[in-house]
């Protein structure tokens, strides 16, 4: 076994070892749970010693397995510490970015954007997926997430807040009425949204005893922005997801008095690494560039309330 296979094979026992399945690994790298078994094979006859102790269900480390992986760790993070110091010489923040990006709002996609002008060494692999993402298994660098984050195993940057509202089209409360409290929202038509990972339908921030119908459900926000521009009911969304709708006057805000719920973005990535150098300036970038978009939006929103008081 050359160096270069040594290495791949102490990076997949590593990650055997962090996500105690031969499945996960798999999926992280792209090839089957076999050849993931197999390369850990190879390695336990190389070193003469069983380094896993294997189940149906899962995978765990012997003794000699933990010892090992103690040493291997060490030998991966002089490694990834020498990639980094390497990189920092160079010109340009170079290599491939994976990003989780369930909301793909047009404000987060401007700024990528902007970040791939301003950065053309960064290849950016984009996953805008609406369920909830395993940053680690997944093999994500980094998520841009909204609500407050519970995994420990992950570093955590607030990127900024951003109101939530219900918002209808302006042909469709010509047609049936335009609500004056939660009361009225009885005799309307609503479009729901289920969360894609737990299949839970989101609540709407109203008095418990409001009754909301649903005329609609479905687990995709872009879906529900076009539904609701073409007037077929009331959508609570994000107002990034909704901005330029507002600002064209095709979606207007609905009992706005009564739903005012902010809620925060979140940059996450795996802790317990070197940060590349492509790492660093991303959430930099996404850090100011969308903090200052959301503040903006923010203070527009003061502006209009303002004006209607």
């Amino acid at each position: 076994m050359n160096a270069v296979d040594s290495l791949s094979s102490l990076q997949t026992f590593a990650q055997v070892a962090d996500n105690s399945s031969f499945a996960a690994v798999g999926r992280l790298q792209g090839v089957s749970a076999s050849a993931i078994g197999k390369a850990v094979t190879r390695l336990e006859q190389q070193l003469g010693v069983r380094l896993f102790h294997r189940s149906t269900r899962s995978v765990a480390l012997t003794a000699e397995g933990k010892m090992f992986l103690a040493r291997c760790r060490r030998v991966l993070e002089e490694l990834e510490g020498a990639e980094v110091e390497l990189s920092s010489r160079t010109n340009a923040p170079r290599g491939t970015l994976k990003v989780g990006l369930p909301l793909a709002s047009p404000l987060v996609l401007a700024t990528l954007s902007d970040f791939a002008q301003a950065y053309p060494e960064i290849r950016l692999d984009l996953d805008f997926d609406d369920r909830l993402v395993d940053v680690i298994e997944e093999g994500f660098d980094v998520v841009l997430r909204a609500g407050e984050p519970t995994d420990s195993r992950l570093n955590v940057r607030r990127v900024g807040g951003y109101r939530r509202l219900l918002v209808a089209a302006p042909t469709y409360l010509a047609r049936k009425g335009t609500p004056r409290t939660p009361a009225d929202l009885a005799n309307h038509d609503c479009l729901h949204y289920r969360y894609p990972t737990s299949g839970r339908m989101e609540i709407w921030p109203l008095p418990r005893e409001t009754s909301v119908p649903i005329a609609m459900v479905c687990d995709d926000m872009r879906a529900r922005v076009c539904f609701a521009v073409r007037g077929q009911g009331i959508a609570y969304m994000p107002e990034h997801m909704v901005r330029a709708e507002l600002d064209a006057g095709e979606l207007v805000p609905v009992l706005d008095k009564h739903v005012d719920v902010c809620s925060d973005f979140y940059l996450l990535w795996p802790s317990g690494r070197h940060m590349l150098p492509k790492l660093r300036v991303f959430l930099d970038f996404m850090t100011q560039q969308l903090h200052a978009k959301l503040e903006k939006n923010a203070a527009a929103h003061r502006k209009r309330r303002a004006a209607r008081q």
